[in-house]
């Protein structure tokens, strides 16, 4: 801002800069949509669906494969939590990571939403890894493919959404379809045991309110990807660990992972990096476009 005062005929000009003049060269642009190092506002819409679909796409299935092999690692099934705290750790430092290569490192999201967020995380995928010790993973598919009616309920109550008969109509018979494709291959044989089945409900409960939450947060504060991944899933991390030592849960898990440290914590890396990746592009998906167009990108092609 420039004052100049006149004393002759006492006034005050003021020129205001430009928008980039007045923005900082280390701030970026609050449109700037930027996963894994890629600019995606330089893209029109229609490309930014297409990069993040496939990103969802590729990494989830790779996630979805390590997921699966890790809990066939015999004598692993009861370590679910542990796994979480593992992926929880391994988040953060990827989160850390990425933050410091990006030049605004400010935190923009208050604390306490990041509490909510990180207690909803924890939920959502402790609860999800745990299952497996109870139920195989096509299982746990078809229960992750009605997520989007639990998205849609969670919209209407936390964002005030509102969605009319054909948007219903869809969600239900794209749920509807999913599983009846999964169940189609006649080499999967669902295990609906009661345990994994409540903890899976619980997981999808959770992760529906997840999404909306991330949703408003990230559209209110303009929060970047990779303060999203960091705060919450630090936060996270002290969570599971405080539950795992109240619990006595710890000290066996990682007696047990010792044993064969390349298996167990080589499968956890991988497991967390692909898992990274991947909720990096929908973070992005549910920053563009929102919860539930996420949702249904992501699980209409995972699933």
């Amino acid at each position: 801002m420039d004052l100049k005062f006149n004393s002759s005929r006492k006034y005050i000009s003021i020129t205001v800069p430009s928008k980039t003049q007045a923005m900082s060269p280390h701030i970026k642009s609050i449109d700037d949509i930027v996963v894994l190092g890629i600019n995606l506002s330089r893209f029109n819409k229609l490309t930014q669906f297409f990069i993040c679909v496939a990103g969802v796409l590729v990494f989830y299935l790779i996630y979805g494969y390590i997921q699966e092999l890790i809990f066939s690692v015999e004598g692993f099934k009861p370590y679910g939590w542990y796994l979480t705290l593992v992926q929880f750790a391994f988040y953060s430092i990827f989160g850390l990571i990425e933050l410091q290569l990006i030049q605004d490192k400010r935190r923009r999201i208050p604390g306490k939403t990041y509490m909510i967020i990180a207690f909803l995380t924890v939920g959502t995928m402790g609860l999800s890894n745990t299952s497996l010790g109870y139920l195989n993973y096509p299982t746990q598919v078809i229960f992750k493919c009605c997520k989007l009616i639990p998205v849609m309920l969670g919209g209407v109550f936390i964002q005030g959404k509102h969605y009319n008969v054909a948007d219903v109509c869809a969600a239900l018979c794209m749920s509807l379809g999913l599983i009846w494709f999964t169940l189609a291959d006649s080499t999967v044989a669902p295990n609906f045991n009661l345990t994994g089945v409540i903890l899976i409900s619980l997981a999808l409960c959770a992760d529906a309110v997840i999404g909306n939450v991330q949703e408003k947060a990230m559209k209110l504060h303009n929060a970047s990807n990779s303060e999203m991944v960091l705060y919450s899933y630090s936060i996270g991390f002290v969570y599971i660990l405080l539950g795992l030592t109240c619990t006595s849960g710890l000290g066996p898990a990682v007696t047990f992972c010792s044993k064969d440290p390349v298996r167990t914590y080589g499968y956890a890396f991988l497991f967390s990096l692909t898992g990274y990746f991947g909720i990096s592009f929908v973070l992005a998906l549910i920053k563009i476009f929102g919860a539930l167009f996420a949702v249904t990108g992501m699980y209409g092609l995972v699933c």
